[in-house]
């Protein structure tokens, strides 16, 4: 084919598709692509996936979705779930400052960096149809996993639980019919070595039973200088059991399956930024290097569950499911804000979750104009959380302590149907009924003399509690969906679509009563009055997508391309400051409903297959990648600033981990060796500018950056074994993922305050808290797979 006729046929209305046929074409990335049942391997447009609850090719789905299967992401080395924020547009998948394995996602500038008890994220993440409540332990190793999907945008009128950013499916493999035992073994820098063992066998003719073991663990990226204790380790232990009846041609399919993970990995410490305004520690060299000494209690996490997913086909096109999850998990974390010997800002906490949810469906298929499912969904959800705050350099032994206990109990109905008005165009139209309530206890008490009892403190109690708290609110919400689909052939599917997000509101567990305003002439405010100062409202989005799937040159190139508009309201901002209660220095949580937001940009996302059998028969060239643009800015943003009343400040604020530009792309190439395959693949990935927090801050936002990985593998015949050597950020690049700030800035514009000598002024503890968390450095290491 001409390059002439290459070019004419790549031309469309859609401005992206021409960056998508030329050189810099950007899109959905190589290790998306799976064979379904489709003539060609390289048909990208037949990937099966199950966004809306049944398996459609991915061509004909009108939702934008990047999928992922476990194969590809074993080829390319990925460790966990935040690998795929490197090559899916406009998301931020990170572990969330000062934890180990707790999750910060963000999809289209929707999202949660602070894992605040009592908060619903804005991204759901399921582990087999199952919603994780928490972002504690979510953090998902890749192991035994069928796929990954990620659905960008509200989703409500398909899923158990409604979440208004997107959702993250995490599903693992359904057990062979036959015994199969595999072995993983992986060994690599940073003294890397992790081991997976996965066993399964038939108890009978329809029913299987089958367990994997995971064994992580690399050595530390730095040093702690003050206890000794090595920096960004980890120390994992896991393990999966599955129990399957039926399936395989059987109506009715039986699945439970059991989860479990014990993270004793280091406490994660930051890397100061400033040198300390009292002690004038300097800024450490190694940016893994820390000098925080809080490790009591000892970091862990433990965190495990029961799932049990059953589908019965009742005939007549009509499938019953029932989808039933209990989850728990405990964690300690002690958080050395300061990053130095001292106790400046130290945070010893515990979380405590656990959760119930029950979902029922009912699917109808019945190779007509229509299909659909009706759901219904129950949640019962305990997040209980205490911390210190320890500013012990403030003032003798000052603690501040919190205790908060925050449940959820939730219900819901959903419904989603879709109609082929012809054979080329067809309607879906959905909708849900959420019915939220958040009950909350809040107990803050100020202790001087060392930390409060429940870390084994010797602090006695300084006055009244500040916060003693008990409330209920009730939050309800009707959100529709509405799409139209088009498609001149099964190759082609152009959509445009609505869908508004919901999340519920609740109660500021970090909130500090007494700071409420009151009319009362005694001062003290009432119990209504404390219920409305440490409330947030419900936050909303409106989203609108136009989109366009295609496979074009007999399969040659996959394109999807999508233009969205998200109008946010009431958008949950959790953070926290220093403040002053009583004449007294202390911390306090601040959640903030800004006003309004507004999110809208462009995805691309393809596979272009450059060269097949140009060498030998099996020789491939592709090249994937993606290309994400959004303009996120807030439109409204109201704050409270003393002396002058509500000011809207809007102007000056940035969306937090939401880059302007996201973009990676692939090259891949397959080649047989023996009876074998050969695959080298090279990716880099580019994020824009990201803000960690609304108010700008030079020291710890980080500039645009690239990523460079490859991977080298050889699989034998049959996939009875396999080596391969991969490396990830090859350049070794230094990059900001997270941090903490207590210093001033003027609270309109958000510029840093500095005192007469030039140095930042403090708003909690003595030195001056501004440290960072920084992603993985080059990591290189083998992994060689056996099968039976």
């Amino acid at each position: 084919m001409s390059k002439a006729h290459f070019l004419k046929n790549c031309a469309n209305p859609f401005a992206l598709a021409a960056m998508a046929c030329s050189g810099l074409a950007f899109g959905m990335p190589l290790h998306a692509q799976t064979a379904g049942d489709s003539a060609s391997d390289d048909d990208a447009a037949a990937i099966v996936v199950t966004a809306r609850r049944r398996e459609e090719r991915l061509v004909d789905v009108p939702i934008a979705v990047t999928t992922f299967s476990g194969a590809d992401l074993e080829k390319r080395g990925a460790l966990d779930i935040t690998d795929l924020g490197s090559t899916t547009p406009n998301i931020t998948m990170e572990v969330s400052r000062g934890t180990n394995s707790t999750l910060s996602a963000f999809i289209r500038g929707v999202g949660q960096q602070d894992p605040v008890s009592g908060f619903e994220q804005g991204v759901g993440i399921y582990l087999d149809d199952v919603y994780l409540n928490r972002p504690q332990a979510a953090v998902l190793d890749i192991y035994d996993v069928e796929r990954i999907e990620v659905l960008r945008g509200p989703q409500g009128t398909l899923y158990g639980r409604n979440t208004i950013g997107g959702a993250v499916k995490y599903v693992t493999k359904l057990l062979p019919q036959d015994f199969s035992l595999r072995v993983k073994g992986t060994y690599g820098s940073y003294d890397q070595a992790d081991g997976i063992v996965t066993v399964s066998g038939p108890l009978g003719d329809i029913v299987r039973v089958g367990a994997s073991v995971a064994r992580l663990s690399r050595g530390g990226f730095g040093t702690n200088l003050t206890n000794g204790l090595e920096n960004y380790n980890k120390d994992i232990w896991a393990g999966r059991g599955t129990l399957e009846i039926g399936g395989y041609g059987e109506p009715v399919l039986i699945r439970i399956s059991g989860d479990y993970t014990k993270d004793d990995s280091n406490p994660r410490g930051g890397h100061r930024l400033i040198p300390g305004r009292i002690s004038g520690a300097p800024v450490l060299d190694d940016v893994f290097d820390t000098r925080g000494a809080l490790n009591d209690p000892k970091q862990f996490v433990e965190a495990y569950g029961l799932a049990a997913n059953v589908s019965a086909d009742l005939g007549a096109g009509f499938t019953f499911r029932s989808i039933t999850g209990w989850r728990k998990d405990d964690s300690a974390s002690p958080i050395d804000f300061d990053a130095l010997a001292a106790v400046d800002v130290d945070v010893p906490a515990f979380y405590r979750n656990e959760q119930f949810s029950q979902e029922l469906q009912i699917l109808y298929d019945n190779d007509g104009p229509l299909t659909g499912l009706i759901g219904g969904y129950y949640l019962s959800a305990k997040a209980d959380t205490q911390f210190d705050v320890r500013l012990f350099t403030t003032l003798a032994g000052l603690t501040a302590f919190t205790e908060a206990n925050v449940d959820t109990e939730t219900f819901a109905v959903f419904a989603d149907f879709s109609y082929d008005i012809t054979d080329q165009l067809s309607l879906s139209l959905g909708g849900r009924y959420t019915w939220d309530t958040r009950r909350a206890g809040i107990l803050r008490q100020n202790y001087l003399g060392g930390g409060s009892p429940v870390f084994g403190g010797a602090g006695v109690p300084l006055g009244a509690p500040s916060t003693n708290f008990n409330g209920e609110r009730d939050f309800n919400k009707f959100t529709p969906r509405v799409s139209l689909s088009f498609q001149p052939n099964r190759d082609h599917n152009i959509y445009a679509s609505f869908s508004q997000g919901f999340k519920g509101g609740g109660f500021d567990p970090r909130g500090v009563g007494v700071n409420a305003p009151t009319t009362n002439p005694s001062g003290v405010p009432s119990e209504a009055e404390v219920a409305a100062y440490l409330s947030f409202r419900p936050e909303t989005v409106d989203s609108y997508e136009i989109g366009y799937k295609g496979n074009l040159l007999d399969g040659a190139v996959y394109l999807a391309l999508a233009a969205f508009r998200m109008d946010y309201k009431d958008v949950q901002i959790p953070g926290s400051a220093g403040c002053t209660v009583g004449g007294i220095p202390t911390f306090c949580g601040i959640i903030t409903n800004a006003g309004k937001a507004r999110f809208q940009g462009v995805e691309a996302e393809t596979n272009i297959r450059l060269a097949r059998s140009f060498m030998t028969a099996g020789d491939r060239l592709t090249f994937a990648g993606s290309l994400g643009y959004i303009d996120a800015k807030y439109k409204e943003y109201i704050t409270q600033i003393a002396g002058v009343g509500p000011v809207d400040v809007a102007d000056f604020r940035k969306v937090q981990n939401t880059p302007r530009w996201t973009a990676s792309g692939t090259l891949a190439y397959v080649t047989p060796i023996g009876d074998g395959d050969l695959n080298l693949s090279s990716t880099v990935s580019w994020r824009g500018r990201t803000y960690q927090f609304e108010i700008p801050n030079p020291y710890i936002d980080q500039s645009n950056y690239a990523l460079w990985d490859a991977s080298l593998v050889y699989t034998a015949p049959d996939d009875r074994w396999s080596i391969g050597v991969h490396g990830k950020n090859l350049t070794d690049k230094r990059y900001k993922t997270s941090g903490y700030t207590f210093v001033a800035a003027d609270p309109r514009t958000g510029a840093l305050i500095r005192n007469a000598n030039g140095n930042l002024t403090p708003t909690l503890g003595t030195e001056g808290t501004l440290t960072a968390f920084y992603g993985n450095p080059r990591q290189v290491f083998v992994t060689a797979t056996l099968g039976f």
